[in-house]
């Protein structure tokens, strides 16, 4: 099988190490079968898609909507290098599953409107599948509505034309959409159990998405409802396309 890739930019060892760790439990790869580049750690290398059956896109602490002179040369780099990435994936449509930040980088490469009008604070909400979402195949298996952890400071305002919905939440309209037939972006976060965020949680407690002194909140949320169903679309990922 050739490789999956995961590309990833969270600045701390901690929770990239923790990031990865999810994206392999919950796609059932092992190292060699998918890699990590961690792009805040230095440029992006060169990929030929003939040499991998898909990519994969973690969180990360860039927002897409910040002006460019607040924006660090790392972000700049990054941002740049996935615009020119994705003109390849578009252009192939080739399997492409961003989580969180793939809102950031598809939606900013389609031409999306982003900025914090639909902000969420970290916790869990209801997602609920349009009818696209429901016959679509990489969310087999998923039932119409089901329960997601989220936490993001911006999101997608309107769909680019290019897009399909596939899902959505009455707190954030787009919680995930599809370009062309085989690229993939979320909102939510599907590599996510109770664990994983209540580890991030503790590392992103001074990053602005709630008061250091309410940690407690956000901790809370998160135990509010379980989260069973959002990882399973990381396993159908892989089942769809490795080759």
């Amino acid at each position: 099988m050739k490789p999956f890739i995961l590309l990833a930019t969270r600045a701390e060892d901690g929770p990239a190490d923790e990031e990865y760790e999810l994206f392999l439990r919950y796609t059932g790869l092992t190292e060699s079968e998918l890699r990590r580049v961690r792009l805040e750690a230095g440029p992006m290398p060169e990929l030929d898609l003939d040499d991998l059956s898909g990519i994969f896109v973690g969180g990360g602490p860039f927002n897409a909507s910040d002006p460019p002179e607040q924006k660090s040369a790392v972000q700049r780099r990054v941002e740049a290098e996935f615009d020119a990435l994705l003109d390849q994936v578009v252009a192939r449509d080739f399997p492409f599953l961003g989580a969180c930040y793939g809102v950031g980088t598809v939606g900013a490469h389609q031409g999306a409107i982003i900025d914090r009008t639909y902000g969420e604070p970290v916790g869990v909400v209801e997602v609920s599948l349009t009818d696209a979402g429901i016959t679509d195949p990489l969310l087999a298996g998923i039932p119409p509505r089901f329960d997601a952890f989220v936490g993001h400071k911006e999101a997608m305002r309107s769909l680019p034309s290019s897009a399909t919905l596939l899902a959505s939440s009455t707190t954030c309209p787009v919680q995930m959409f599809r370009v062309r037939e085989n690229i993939y972006a979320t909102q939510f976060h599907p590599e996510l159990d109770v664990n994983g965020i209540t580890a991030r949680i503790h590392a992103y407690t001074d990053y602005g998405y709630f008061a250091p002194t309410e940690v407690h909140v956000p901790l809370a949320a998160v135990r509010e409802r379980e989260v069973l169903h959002p990882s399973r679309m990381l396993r159908t990922f892989v089942e769809r396309y490795a080759r």
